[in-house]
């Protein structure tokens, strides 16, 4: 990757006091080509900061002078400026394998970098880690990070991934749980692979070698109509219920244990095996959250009040490609657009199909003139995709192109990176106007308000998805 690009400057920020433009490409800070965002963010810390820049042709130094600890004000175009890590497995169950062609080029990068976990949550295998990485996380304290662990059986790992260091990357998980470093780990779970007695094994195999994990999540895997593994294939509903009753089982003995659940069953499997999601308080603060881990009971809790509940979608998976994290490193979704002139109108909600086996119940008690749940099928991608986060611009138009023009159409920030899908559409493309919304349940409620039905709203359970597969 190249050096980054000054993409904004804050108004009246030190950095746009002291005469950087848009445009500028960062050369250096401080005499040091920085390697990243969170280098980048260490070298602007002092109250001094040396920026050395390349305007056109021409290379300037420019002095910034400001409080230390005050952002320089200024978001640059990447978030690695060296070179991404990529990822030299060959997983059957990667879903950037599945991606249809000619989408954006970046979206087809595998990245296996510790730094974009640390910065959004991306999960690594940790096959490419090294001591010198090991070194600086322990330095900088870069935690927490996230590790796809999917076996501890070293065998079975390495068959997974295709890569015969899977059989052995798990030491680094342990050097960085010895170091304090907080590690959140995932499981994949593939029918007839690392299921059912192997995934019981895993568990044995966590709670005896890295109890001190601070979650663990199983999901299943995501199979598009473009796989070409013969032996990846969705879950069934008897298959989704026993990883279901697997997990549970162990949130008891890891309670026991250490005093913690720990383990816990992503949201799709409980709509697949149309069992209630459990209460709230199991998620223990929801910490795999933007990993489906959740999503549905803090969406209701939101959705009925509770502010600390709403989490909305956070960058990951795709949306690192798009642009660089500002302060915290979070890169946001999208602008929040304006409401239509339609502000007190009948509104239409567009979210996936599972996210619309979540609503439905949540808004039972609104009239179907008044509030509609538009369940878009995911034609672009097939297979069982079903979430709102992978929606396209294109099945999106598809369905609202036959729906009425005198409605409010709410659209979830999730669908969407720096204001696009993945397809490269805008909201804008769209047949209807659509309101962008923070997804969480929270903002919904708000953008409800006035039509009647919340108040008398109680939690409910989801129906079961239907044609999701």
């Amino acid at each position: 990757m190249s050096a980054p690009r000054v993409v904004s400057l804050g108004e009246k920020s030190p950095a746009e006091r002291a005469g950087v433009l848009v445009g500028d490409t960062l050369v250096s800070i401080a005499g040091r080509v920085p390697r990243d965002v969170i280098e980048y963010q260490v070298l602007a810390d002092e109250s001094e900061v040396a920026l050395r820049v390349r305007r056109g042709d021409v290379e300037l130094d420019i002095e910034v002078v400001k409080h230390a600890g005050e952002p320089l004000g200024m978001e640059v175009s990447s978030a690695v400026f060296d070179r991404v890590r990529t990822c030299d497995n060959h997983c059957a169950f990667c879903f950037i394998h599945q991606l249809p062609k000619h989408m954006r080029r970046s979206l087809y990068m595998k990245d296996d970098d510790y730094r974009l976990s640390f910065l959004y949550g991306n999960f690594t295998t940790l096959t490419r880690f090294t001591e010198l990485d090991l070194e600086r996380v322990l330095t900088e304290r870069l935690s927490p990070l996230f590790v796809s662990i999917h076996s501890t059986d070293p065998d079975l790992r390495a068959r997974m991934l295709r890569n015969p260091r899977g059989a052995t990357s798990l030491r680094w998980l342990r050097a960085l749980l010895d170091g304090g470093i907080e590690v959140h780990g995932q499981i994949v779970v593939c029918p007839g692979v690392n299921d059912a007695a192997a995934l019981e094994s895993t568990m044995v195999g966590i709670l005896d070698e890295y109890p001190d994990l601070a979650s663990v999540a199983c999901v299943p895997l995501g199979v598009s109509r473009f796989n070409v593994e013969e032996g990846m294939r969705p879950h069934t509903a008897s298959e989704a219920s026993t990883v279901v009753d697997l997990v549970e089982s162990f949130q008891e003995t890891f309670l026991s244990v250490t005093g913690r659940r720990m383990v816990h069953a992503a949201d799709e499997y409980y709509l697949l095996a149309r069992r209630p999601f459990p209460p709230k308080e199991t998620y223990e603060g929801f910490p795999q959250h933007e990993n489906g881990i959740g999503m549905a009971r803090a969406f209701e809790a939101g959705f009925l009040g509770d502010a600390s509940s709403a989490f909305g979608a956070q960058p990951g998976f795709f949306a690192w490609v798009d642009g660089a994290p500002p302060s915290g490193y979070r890169a946001p979704r999208a602008p929040t657009h304006e409401g239509s002139s339609l502000a007190h109108g009948p509104v239409s909600i567009i979210t996936g199909l599972y996210g619309a086996a979540v609503l439905s119940p949540l808004l039972a008690n609104y009239p179907d003139e008044t509030v509609k749940v538009l369940g878009v099928s995911n034609d672009y991608f097939g297979g069982n995709i079903g979430v709102a986060g992978l929606l396209t611009g294109t099945d999106i138009a598809r369905t609202l192109a036959g729906e009425p023009a005198d409605r409010r159409y709410l659209l979830p920030d999730a669908c969407l990176s720096n204001s696009v899908f993945l397809d490269g559409m805008s909201p804008s493309d769209l047949p209807r106007h659509v309101e962008v919304i923070p997804s969480d349940g929270l903002s919904l409620a708000r953008a409800l308000r006035g039509l009647g039905g919340a108040d008398s709203c109680q939690p409910s359970e989801p129906e079961p998805v239907a044609g999701a597969r």
